[in-house]
């Protein structure tokens, strides 16, 4: 930073890397190139003509001990006035976005882009109670860091890494299955609210839902503090290592395991049935674990196994004592003709399709056939093609 600016106490993550790192060795070092290089960071973000704005917003989503103290409701003392110092300094560094050292002045009247300084949402003083209090207000009710914006994660290299793309399906969205959502909407809110809930099993035929009321769940109680950290199956072995991660976060996570199998000889059984139940890694209040899976026993069993009926008679009752430590079962059975047209009539009227009825079905079928056979998804695409076929003005070809 600048001669006369001091050091960061919690901030320091706002100056680790970008254009407000370049800007900051730039006048630091009165180094032209430096400075350059931190319009073009800004430049690429619209921001060159407000330096002030784009370094608040570095702050506002910059994880630090006040950001998760803030959201936990736990700011003071200490903790404020340190933050309150960093933002003191913070605000000096944009000043110098009209107080160039010589060689980059020199560089900016030869014809270099000059950087803004421009408006911060701060206000005039940065340090102040006011600023601190708003502040405090947005972390409590948006969370810290990477998580303001983001709801899913997956788990990388010990570390939760955002997923960009995340679903954004609602349960209005997810036709019939009423009563399986209600289960499932049931134990989240305990899960949510700090009551007792139960690792959940959501078990059935491919494109029933499963996963998608998963996503929709996480949509809809992600303003509660809900978030979900996805686990995928070939690291299911380090279920116990992800849960230490989460249990330290002030969040609620659901440990999300998609489409779930399992051989019998499989190390990662141990691990997971360790992860549900039964070892020295005790249940956590934040953490719930949700698995999808397209049968009620996880653990597939060879043929061969049921030749041996002592061996078929522990392999029966090493599935249950997996499947039974979730605590929580729920069943999305296959959908019939009577179901599946059921779930294209309301997704048709959703989408404002403007068919008969008696054709819609007839096409619905005719889908089904073709891609064969009947579900939500298979429902759910078919729909969104007469959607596509609609806008278009096209014919519908099936």
């Amino acid at each position: 930073m600048a001669d006369n600016l001091g050091p960061l106490v919690l901030l320091t993550g706002v100056l680790r890397g970008g254009a407000a790192a370049d800007f900051a060795r730039a006048v630091r070092e009165d180094d032209p190139a430096l400075y350059a290089r931190a319009y073009a960071a800004l430049l690429e973000k619209d921001m060159q003509r407000g330096f002030a704005e784009y370094l608040a917003r570095e702050v506002l989503y910059d994880d630090n001990l006040f950001a998760r103290r803030a959201y936990a409701g736990r700011a003071d003392g200490d903790v404020c006035a340190a933050f309150l110092h960093d933002l003191a300094v913070l605000q000096a560094l944009t000043e110098r976005a009209d107080d160039l050292p010589p060689r980059i002045a020199e560089a900016v009247g030869a014809g270099l882009p000059r950087i803004g300084r421009g408006q911060a949402p701060f206000g005039e003083t940065w340090a102040s109670e006011q600023t601190v209090r708003a502040l405090a207000q947005f972390y409590r009710a948006n969370g810290y860091g990477m998580f303001i914006d983001n709801k899913a994660f997956t788990y990388e290299q010990g570390q939760l890494v955002p997923v960009c793309n995340a679903p954004d399906i609602t349960l209005d969205q997810l036709k019939d299955y009423e009563a399986e959502k209600r289960i499932v909407e049931d134990n989240v809110i305990n899960f949510v609210r700090g009551l007792p809930y139960s690792n959940m099993l959501l078990y059935g035929d491919k494109g029933t839902g499963k996963s998608s009321t998963v996503h929709a769940m996480l949509n809809k109680y992600a303003p509660a503090g809900l978030r979900a950290a996805e686990l995928t199956k070939d690291k299911v072995g380090e279920i116990n290592e992800i849960k230490g991660v989460l249990a330290a976060l002030p969040y609620k996570f659901l440990l999300f395991i998609d489409d779930l199998s399992l051989e019998e000889r499989d190390e990662k059984v141990t691990a997971l049935k360790a992860g549900l139940e039964g070892s020295m890694h005790e249940k956590s209040s934040n953490v719930m674990i949700v698995a999808t899976s397209n049968r009620r026993h996880i653990l597939k069993e060879n043929f061969s196994d049921r030749e041996n009926s002592v061996h078929a008679r522990d392999t029966m009752e090493e599935q249950l004592s997996l499947s039974d430590r979730f605590g929580l079962t729920v069943c999305f059975s296959s959908t019939g003709k009577k179901e599946y047209l059921s779930i294209v009539r309301q997704l048709a009227a959703d989408a404002k399709i403007a068919l008969p009825d008696e054709e819609l079905c007839a096409l619905a079928e005719r889908w089904a056939l073709v891609k064969g056979g009947r579900s939500p998804r298979r429902a759910r695409q078919f729909v969104d093609y007469l959607s596509a076929c609609q806008a278009k003005g096209s014919e519908i070809l099936i």
